[in-house]
């Protein structure tokens, strides 16, 4: 089923559940009853607790219910809710920003385009969260918060080094690595297959993962613009040990850069606290920068990752979950978010407020050139599978460029061009 036709009908689940379940739990002016699913650790218990006690506060008569829901097998719970097949109901659900797409394949996602307009920026959200919930110009997801990966850097290792100045674009990046990649001493740690890192070198030479056409996808790692960017990955990966046959987990690279021999790695700042834990030497020793561009005036594309969130047509408050998500994106609450959880806000003209910390304030810049991966439903099977891996392996070993490429694109579109 293609996803102009499923646009269409969740658009109609939408107006069904504005015209035809209006009667909410509270309309007999008893309490009504509003259930929110978090995933786990996206937010803390205290900033969980404040806003269920000020949204109770501020909206007489509403008891806001909070369930927090584990990642492995949420797939398959969110869609029981929107198809009617599960016991359990939720009004507003928190859901990764890669996954919209599938439940909007799904169907009986509220569609929101208008209070996306009217009450919430939509025009100031961010890319990477914004277009993976926009089917045809109707807006289902609602961006919650971001985090995108930046350079973490070992300041001890750059000053014995003589990097005095934080490199703002390739060639920049490339010299200071070469300067630091001496002896046993690792200019950079980025292991062979670390994808995610890729898609945005493809993104900044003006490529893409896959396109669609007429309803059907296609894999275009075969493009020139495609192939420059894993060429200047190629350039910058050889600047250090990282494996050529294994991923940014194998072994855990945060592991490695603790080890206090590696100069940089390209991760989401939340891995320093990790680094750190493995060697508290390293305390008040890292550093970070966004990943830098082809020119110095923006930095690097970044795969944004990060949350948004839905309101299935089966609500039985419509209006009340409105609130919820209206008290969620405002700017109180975004930024007691992304000061507590050190992320991104849903909106440009928000990163101001996280300033203060370090880490996030370095991966607002990324975070506004962000992206997301191809808005296609079949984007989880093709991870399950990921040719992007090998084809990365493959150049890195010496293998042609292109022919490995082709082979990787047949694939991505095969996988994403297929019916379930």
């Amino acid at each position: 089923m293609k996803m102009r036709f499923l646009a269409l009908c969740t658009a109609l689940a939408a107006a069904t559940a504005l015209t035809g379940c209006t009667l909410s739990a509270g309309s007999d002016g008893g309490t009504r009853k509003v259930t929110l699913w978090l995933m786990k650790g996206s937010a803390s218990d205290d900033f969980i607790d404040a806003f269920t006690r000020t949204f109770e506060r501020e909206h007489p008569g509403v008891d806001l219910e909070v369930k927090i829901q584990e990642w492995t097998g949420i797939g398959e719970k969110v869609n029981g809710v929107l198809t009617g097949s599960s016991k359990e109901s939720a009004d507003v659900i928190e859901v990764g920003n890669t996954q919209v797409a599938q439940y909007i394949e799904t169907g009986g996602i509220s569609e929101v385009t208008l209070e996306g307009r009217r009450k919430w920026g939509g025009r100031d959200w961010l890319r990477g969260l914004s277009e993976p919930g926009n089917v045809d110009g109707a807006q289902f997801g609602v961006p919650w918060y971001a985090a995108n990966r930046v350079v973490i850097y070992h300041k001890d290792l750059f000053a014995a080094a003589g990097v005095k100045d934080l490199p703002r674009n390739r060639q920049e990046w490339l010299a200071a690595t070469q300067k630091l990649d001496k002896g046993d001493q690792q200019g950079i740690y980025l292991a062979g297959q670390n994808w995610y890192v890729l898609a945005g070198f493809v993104w900044d030479e003006g490529g893409e993962l896959a396109i669609e056409a007429n309803g059907q996808w296609m894999g275009t790692l075969d493009s020139d613009e495609a192939l420059a960017g894993m060429e200047f990955y190629k350039k910058l990966q050889n600047l250090g040990d990282g494996p050529k046959g294994a991923d940014e987990e194998t072994p855990p690279q945060a592991e490695v850069f603790a080890r206090g021999k590696v100069a940089q790695i390209i991760a989401p700042p939340g891995q320093a606290a990790q680094i750190e834990a493995r060697n508290p030497a390293l305390k008040g020793k890292l550093g970070y920068f966004p990943i830098p561009g082809k020119t110095s005036d923006k930095p690097g594309a970044v795969f944004t990752g990060g949350s948004d969130l839905i309101i299935p047509a089966r609500t039985r408050d419509r209006a009340a979950a409105v609130d919820v998500i209206t008290a969620l994106v405002s700017e109180k609450w975004q930024t007691e978010l992304a000061r507590t959880m050190s992320y991104v806000p849903n909106k440009t003209t928000l990163a101001h407020v996280v300033q203060g910390n370090e880490g996030a304030a370095a991966m607002a810049p990324g975070a506004a050139q962000g992206r997301a991966t191809p808005k296609s439903a079949r984007w989880a099977d093709l991870e399950g599978k990921n040719p992007i891996k090998p084809f990365m392996t493959a150049v890195l070993t010496g293998q042609d460029p292109r022919q490995s490429a082709r082979t990787a694109s047949e694939t991505i579109s095969k996988v994403l061009s297929s019916d379930r």
